[in-house]
Protein backbone atom coordinates (compact mmCIF):
# COMPACT_ATOMS: atom_id res chain seq x y z
CA UNK A 1 0.00 0.00 0.00
CA UNK A 2 1.25 3.47 -0.87
CA UNK A 3 2.53 5.53 2.06
CA UNK A 4 0.08 8.34 1.15
CA UNK A 5 -2.84 5.96 1.70
CA UNK A 6 -1.55 4.84 5.08
CA UNK A 7 -1.28 8.29 6.65
CA UNK A 8 -3.91 8.33 9.39
CA UNK A 9 -5.72 11.39 10.74
CA UNK A 10 -4.96 10.48 14.35
CA UNK A 11 -1.25 10.08 13.68
CA UNK A 12 -1.11 13.37 11.80
CA UNK A 13 -3.02 15.15 14.55
CA UNK A 14 -0.56 13.88 17.18
CA UNK A 15 2.34 14.78 14.92
CA UNK A 16 1.09 18.37 14.53
CA UNK A 17 0.73 18.82 18.28
CA UNK A 18 4.30 17.64 18.86
CA UNK A 19 5.43 20.00 16.09
CA UNK A 20 3.53 22.85 17.72
CA UNK A 21 4.88 22.38 21.25
CA UNK A 22 8.25 20.82 20.46
CA UNK A 23 7.65 18.17 23.09
CA UNK A 24 5.78 14.88 23.37
CA UNK A 25 5.01 15.55 27.04
CA UNK A 26 3.51 18.97 26.22
CA UNK A 27 1.49 17.48 23.36
CA UNK A 28 0.29 14.77 25.77
CA UNK A 29 -1.03 17.39 28.19
CA UNK A 30 -2.90 19.32 25.48
CA UNK A 31 -4.32 16.22 23.80
CA UNK A 32 -5.06 14.42 27.08
CA UNK A 33 -3.45 11.33 25.52
CA UNK A 34 -0.68 9.18 26.98
CA UNK A 35 2.80 10.17 25.86
CA UNK A 36 3.52 6.56 24.94
CA UNK A 37 0.57 6.54 22.50
CA UNK A 38 1.86 9.71 20.84
CA UNK A 39 5.37 8.25 20.61
CA UNK A 40 3.99 5.15 18.91
CA UNK A 41 2.09 7.20 16.35
CA UNK A 42 5.18 9.30 15.56
CA UNK A 43 7.28 6.15 15.21
CA UNK A 44 4.62 4.66 12.93
CA UNK A 45 4.70 7.73 10.69
CA UNK A 46 8.47 7.62 10.50
CA UNK A 47 8.30 3.92 9.58
CA UNK A 48 5.67 4.53 6.87
CA UNK A 49 7.62 7.40 5.35
CA UNK A 50 11.04 5.89 5.98
CA UNK A 51 12.20 9.27 7.25
CA UNK A 52 13.08 10.93 10.54
CA UNK A 53 10.47 13.55 11.36
CA UNK A 54 12.05 15.01 14.49
CA UNK A 55 15.53 15.56 15.77
CA UNK A 56 15.55 14.66 19.48
CA UNK A 57 17.28 17.49 21.36
CA UNK A 58 17.95 17.82 25.12
CA UNK A 59 15.38 20.61 25.33
CA UNK A 60 12.75 19.14 23.04
CA UNK A 61 12.03 17.94 19.53
CA UNK A 62 12.84 19.94 16.39
CA UNK A 63 11.32 19.07 13.04
CA UNK A 64 13.62 17.74 10.35
CA UNK A 65 13.25 18.80 6.71
CA UNK A 66 10.95 15.81 6.16
CA UNK A 67 8.97 16.81 9.26
CA UNK A 68 8.50 20.36 7.97
CA UNK A 69 7.23 19.01 4.64
CA UNK A 70 4.78 16.69 6.40
CA UNK A 71 3.60 19.53 8.68
CA UNK A 72 2.69 21.68 5.67
CA UNK A 73 0.71 18.78 4.18
CA UNK A 74 -1.01 17.90 7.46
CA UNK A 75 -2.05 21.46 8.24
CA UNK A 76 -3.50 22.03 4.79
CA UNK A 77 -5.26 18.65 4.93
CA UNK A 78 -6.85 19.52 8.27
CA UNK A 79 -7.90 22.96 7.04
CA UNK A 80 -9.40 21.50 3.88
CA UNK A 81 -11.47 19.09 5.99
CA UNK A 82 -12.71 22.03 8.08
CA UNK A 83 -13.56 23.92 4.93
CA UNK A 84 -15.65 21.09 3.49
CA UNK A 85 -17.60 20.74 6.74
CA UNK A 86 -18.22 24.51 6.79
CA UNK A 87 -19.27 24.52 3.11
CA UNK A 88 -21.79 21.73 3.72
CA UNK A 89 -23.18 23.56 6.76
CA UNK A 90 -23.56 26.71 4.66
CA UNK A 91 -25.38 25.12 1.71
CA UNK A 92 -28.54 27.00 2.61
CA UNK A 93 -26.76 30.34 2.76
CA UNK A 94 -24.36 32.17 5.05
CA UNK A 95 -26.61 31.91 8.10
CA UNK A 96 -23.96 30.58 10.44
CA UNK A 97 -20.24 30.04 10.67
CA UNK A 98 -17.13 31.06 12.56
CA UNK A 99 -14.12 33.03 11.36
CA UNK A 100 -10.82 32.96 13.24
CA UNK A 101 -8.79 36.16 12.99
CA UNK A 102 -5.31 37.03 14.20
CA UNK A 103 -4.16 40.63 14.35
CA UNK A 104 -1.58 42.86 15.97
CA UNK A 105 -2.90 45.09 18.73
CA UNK A 106 -3.41 48.29 16.77
CA UNK A 107 -6.10 46.69 14.59
CA UNK A 108 -7.98 45.31 17.61
CA UNK A 109 -8.45 48.82 19.03
CA UNK A 110 -11.01 49.99 16.50
CA UNK A 111 -10.74 48.83 12.90
CA UNK A 112 -11.39 45.09 13.26
CA UNK A 113 -14.27 45.31 15.79
CA UNK A 114 -15.93 48.01 13.69
CA UNK A 115 -15.50 45.96 10.50
CA UNK A 116 -17.01 42.90 12.19
CA UNK A 117 -20.03 44.93 13.32
CA UNK A 118 -20.53 46.22 9.76
CA UNK A 119 -20.19 42.69 8.32
CA UNK A 120 -22.70 41.20 10.76
CA UNK A 121 -25.31 43.70 9.66
CA UNK A 122 -25.50 41.55 6.51
CA UNK A 123 -24.53 38.16 8.01
CA UNK A 124 -25.72 38.20 11.62
CA UNK A 125 -25.25 34.46 12.12
CA UNK A 126 -21.47 34.66 11.64
CA UNK A 127 -19.32 34.56 14.77
CA UNK A 128 -15.71 35.60 15.19
CA UNK A 129 -12.70 34.81 17.33
CA UNK A 130 -9.87 37.37 17.48
CA UNK A 131 -6.40 36.51 18.76
CA UNK A 132 -4.24 39.58 19.41
CA UNK A 133 -0.53 38.83 19.03
CA UNK A 134 2.80 40.41 18.18
CA UNK A 135 3.16 41.02 14.41
CA UNK A 136 5.43 38.02 13.74
CA UNK A 137 3.12 35.74 15.74
CA UNK A 138 0.16 36.72 13.55
CA UNK A 139 1.86 35.24 10.47
CA UNK A 140 2.78 32.17 12.52
CA UNK A 141 -0.85 31.61 13.55
CA UNK A 142 -1.94 31.90 9.91
CA UNK A 143 0.76 29.48 8.71
CA UNK A 144 -0.19 26.96 11.43
CA UNK A 145 -3.87 27.16 10.49
CA UNK A 146 -4.93 28.69 13.82
CA UNK A 147 -6.28 31.76 12.01
CA UNK A 148 -8.17 31.98 8.72
CA UNK A 149 -7.04 35.57 8.17
CA UNK A 150 -4.24 37.63 9.68
CA UNK A 151 -4.06 41.43 9.80
CA UNK A 152 -0.68 42.72 10.85
CA UNK A 153 2.23 45.08 10.20
CA UNK A 154 5.20 43.70 8.34
CA UNK A 155 8.71 44.74 7.41
CA UNK A 156 9.51 41.72 5.20
CA UNK A 157 7.80 38.71 3.57
CA UNK A 158 6.85 35.73 5.76
CA UNK A 159 7.21 32.07 4.78
CA UNK A 160 4.07 30.22 3.57
CA UNK A 161 2.03 33.44 3.67
CA UNK A 162 -0.12 34.82 0.85
CA UNK A 163 -0.63 38.57 1.09
CA UNK A 164 -4.19 39.26 -0.01
CA UNK A 165 -3.75 43.02 0.41
CA UNK A 166 -0.86 45.33 1.29
CA UNK A 167 -1.01 49.00 2.27
CA UNK A 168 1.75 51.38 3.43
CA UNK A 169 1.68 52.22 7.14
CA UNK A 170 4.42 54.70 8.06
CA UNK A 171 5.25 55.33 11.70
CA UNK A 172 3.75 58.66 12.77
CA UNK A 173 4.30 60.95 15.75
CA UNK A 174 1.10 60.96 17.84
CA UNK A 175 0.43 64.04 19.95
CA UNK A 176 -2.29 66.13 21.56
CA UNK A 177 -3.71 68.87 19.28
CA UNK A 178 -2.30 71.49 21.68
CA UNK A 179 1.27 70.19 21.35
CA UNK A 180 3.76 72.73 19.87
CA UNK A 181 4.51 70.36 16.96
CA UNK A 182 0.89 69.43 16.22
CA UNK A 183 0.38 72.03 13.48
CA UNK A 184 3.45 71.02 11.49
CA UNK A 185 3.00 69.11 8.22
CA UNK A 186 5.88 66.81 9.20
CA UNK A 187 8.59 66.58 11.86
CA UNK A 188 12.04 65.09 12.35
CA UNK A 189 13.29 62.98 15.23
CA UNK A 190 15.59 65.87 16.17
CA UNK A 191 12.56 68.14 16.57
CA UNK A 192 10.82 65.53 18.73
CA UNK A 193 13.88 64.96 20.93
CA UNK A 194 13.27 67.77 23.48
CA UNK A 195 9.78 66.51 24.35
CA UNK A 196 8.72 63.62 26.63
CA UNK A 197 7.90 60.44 24.70
CA UNK A 198 6.32 57.03 25.26
CA UNK A 199 7.37 53.88 23.39
CA UNK A 200 5.98 50.39 22.76
CA UNK A 201 8.05 47.32 23.67
CA UNK A 202 10.82 45.86 21.49
CA UNK A 203 8.71 43.19 19.77
CA UNK A 204 6.76 45.77 17.73
CA UNK A 205 7.58 47.13 14.27
CA UNK A 206 7.21 50.68 15.62
CA UNK A 207 9.91 50.14 18.21
CA UNK A 208 12.21 48.35 15.77
CA UNK A 209 12.06 51.20 13.25
CA UNK A 210 12.37 53.81 16.00
CA UNK A 211 15.52 52.17 17.41
CA UNK A 212 17.13 51.81 13.97
CA UNK A 213 16.36 55.41 13.07
CA UNK A 214 17.73 56.77 16.38
CA UNK A 215 20.88 54.70 16.02
CA UNK A 216 21.48 56.03 12.52
CA UNK A 217 20.92 59.63 13.69
CA UNK A 218 22.96 59.16 16.92
CA UNK A 219 19.98 60.32 18.98
CA UNK A 220 19.40 59.01 22.50
CA UNK A 221 15.85 59.22 23.86
CA UNK A 222 14.87 58.50 27.45
CA UNK A 223 11.19 57.51 27.26
CA UNK A 224 8.94 58.52 30.11
CA UNK A 225 6.82 55.41 29.54
CA UNK A 226 7.31 52.03 27.87
CA UNK A 227 4.25 49.81 27.50
CA UNK A 228 2.99 46.79 25.56
CA UNK A 229 -0.50 48.33 25.51
CA UNK A 230 -1.47 50.83 22.81
CA UNK A 231 -4.34 52.24 24.86
CA UNK A 232 -1.87 53.18 27.61
CA UNK A 233 0.32 54.99 25.07
CA UNK A 234 -2.70 56.82 23.64
CA UNK A 235 -3.89 57.93 27.07
CA UNK A 236 -0.39 59.00 28.10
CA UNK A 237 -0.20 61.25 25.06
CA UNK A 238 -3.71 62.60 25.52
CA UNK A 239 -3.35 63.38 29.23
CA UNK A 240 0.32 64.39 29.46
CA UNK A 241 0.89 66.26 26.23
CA UNK A 242 3.79 63.98 25.36
CA UNK A 243 4.41 62.09 22.11
CA UNK A 244 4.17 58.43 21.22
CA UNK A 245 4.72 56.64 17.92
CA UNK A 246 2.40 54.44 15.91
CA UNK A 247 0.40 53.87 12.76
CA UNK A 248 -2.57 56.05 11.90
CA UNK A 249 -4.96 53.09 11.76
CA UNK A 250 -4.29 52.15 15.40
CA UNK A 251 -5.30 55.64 16.57
CA UNK A 252 -7.96 56.36 13.93
CA UNK A 253 -10.83 56.70 16.41
CA UNK A 254 -8.78 59.05 18.62
CA UNK A 255 -7.74 61.16 15.63
CA UNK A 256 -11.29 61.34 14.27
CA UNK A 257 -12.59 62.47 17.65
CA UNK A 258 -9.95 65.21 17.86
CA UNK A 259 -8.12 63.73 20.84
CA UNK A 260 -4.90 63.06 18.93
CA UNK A 261 -3.02 64.35 15.89
CA UNK A 262 -0.82 62.12 13.69
CA UNK A 263 2.18 63.98 12.24
CA UNK A 264 4.38 62.30 9.57
CA UNK A 265 8.08 61.78 10.38
CA UNK A 266 10.50 62.84 7.63
CA UNK A 267 13.51 60.78 8.73
CA UNK A 268 14.45 57.94 6.41
CA UNK A 269 13.28 54.48 7.42
CA UNK A 270 10.15 55.37 9.40
CA UNK A 271 7.96 54.66 6.37
CA UNK A 272 9.11 51.20 5.25
CA UNK A 273 6.50 49.01 6.93
CA UNK A 274 3.19 47.80 5.48
CA UNK A 275 -0.19 46.64 6.66
CA UNK A 276 -0.72 43.09 5.38
CA UNK A 277 -3.91 41.05 5.17
CA UNK A 278 -2.60 37.49 5.22
CA UNK A 279 -3.87 33.98 4.44
CA UNK A 280 -2.08 30.66 4.24
CA UNK A 281 -0.47 30.18 0.84
CA UNK A 282 -2.27 27.46 -1.16
CA UNK A 283 -5.25 27.26 1.18
CA UNK A 284 -8.83 27.55 -0.07
CA UNK A 285 -10.75 29.54 2.52
CA UNK A 286 -14.28 28.54 3.54
CA UNK A 287 -16.91 30.58 1.67
CA UNK A 288 -17.79 32.74 4.68
CA UNK A 289 -14.13 33.54 5.41
CA UNK A 290 -13.56 34.39 1.75
CA UNK A 291 -16.51 36.80 1.73
CA UNK A 292 -15.29 38.44 4.94
CA UNK A 293 -11.77 38.72 3.49
CA UNK A 294 -13.13 40.63 0.48
CA UNK A 295 -15.28 42.79 2.77
CA UNK A 296 -12.27 43.54 4.99
CA UNK A 297 -10.03 44.50 2.07
CA UNK A 298 -12.67 46.77 0.52
CA UNK A 299 -13.22 48.43 3.90
CA UNK A 300 -9.49 49.02 4.27
CA UNK A 301 -9.22 50.44 0.75
CA UNK A 302 -12.20 52.76 1.14
CA UNK A 303 -11.00 54.16 4.48
CA UNK A 304 -7.51 54.72 3.03
CA UNK A 305 -9.01 56.54 0.03
CA UNK A 306 -11.15 58.66 2.34
CA UNK A 307 -8.15 59.53 4.51
CA UNK A 308 -6.09 60.53 1.46
CA UNK A 309 -8.81 62.82 0.08
CA UNK A 310 -9.16 64.81 3.31
CA UNK A 311 -7.51 68.26 3.20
Amino acid sequence: MKASLRLQDTALRYFLEVARYGSISEASLHLNVAASAISRQIASLEDILDATLFERKPRGMVMSTAGEMLAVYARKNALESDRIVAEIAALNGLHRGRINLACSEGFSMDFIPRTIVNFRQQYEGIHFHINVSAPAEVAQRVSHGDADIGITLSLSPAKDIHVAYRQPSPVMAMMHPSHPLATKKSVTMAQIHPYPIALPEENTTVRQLFDICCSRLSLLFEPVLISNNIASLNHFTHFSGGIHFGGEISCRHQIASGNLVAVPIRDRGMDIRNIEVQTLSGRTLPAVAKIFLNFLVEKMKSEEDLKNTKP
